[in-house]
């Protein structure tokens, strides 16, 4: 039996889902299972005991994050092949409630809070799109344009910005139609942030030589207060 195409991405809108896919092993599991796998399968591969695996897809099939492809009986024993839904999967930021803020309660634009939170509202506009389209079976219309620019100064930086901005207000300007009949607003998020550079543990290293020079400092300072007094 051929297993079916597996969706690219699946938005997780319920909290009781999202703790439910949280869990450490069961991230490995559904990683797996982007192929059609059995416990027996998935517990040689990921090092773990079957019962223990089996747990877990119970809990990942009960939650609606893995689907039955097969039964096959061997040695009078049911072999239960399952997959995973999608291929990734990715939490609404509505599932925090309250705790989600918007880009409106953040008053600097130019902070990380607002891209964060203008970000997260992407997220959350998108999946409410993204249902509306499945439940009439449309196809959802977006755009998206990925570059990496590497700048030779900060001045080079703010240039770059300036020209930017200017040349989206003018695209704005020629193609906004308030009052078209029957036309389609789009909201468009152009966001700028340091490329990711260094490993994680270049980083923590990173971290821990500016505290550890942040504490000589700091002793050093004290000490010098103690000699003046």
């Amino acid at each position: 039996m051929g297993s079916p195409a597996l969706a690219n991405l699946e938005m997780i809108d319920d909290p009781q889902r999202a703790g439910a896919v949280l869990h450490p092993i069961r991230g490995r599991i559904l990683r797996e299972l982007a192929e059609p796998g059995s416990s027996t399968t998935l517990a040689k591969k990921l090092g773990l005991p079957r019962q223990k695996v089996n747990y877990h897809l119970r809990e990942l099939e009960r939650e609606g994050f893995v689907k039955l492809i097969e039964a096959r009986t061997r040695r009078n024993c049911v072999e239960r092949i399952v997959q995973a839904t999608a291929r990734s999967y990715v939490i609404n930021p509505e599932v925090l409630g309250e705790l989600g803020r918007s880009p409106e309660e953040i008053r600097d634009r130019f902070s990380s809070a607002y891209l964060v939170a203008a970000a997260t509202q992407v997220v959350r506009d998108v999946a409410t799109l993204r249902r509306r389209a499945e439940a009439v079976d449309k196809r959802l219309a977006t755009m998206t344009i990925q570059a990496e620019v590497r700048f030779e100064s900060a001045a080079a930086q703010s240039a770059f910005a300036e020209e930017l901005a200017r040349d989206v207000a003018q695209l704005i300007a020629k193609y906004h139609n308030e009052s078209a009949p029957g036309g389609r607003a789009y909201r468009f998020l152009l966001a700028a942030h340091p490329a990711i550079t260094k490993s994680e543990a270049e980083a923590r290293a990173e971290a821990s030589a500016h505290q550890s020079g942040r504490a000589a400092t700091m002793n050093k300072e004290q000490q010098d207060d103690d000699h003046d007094d």
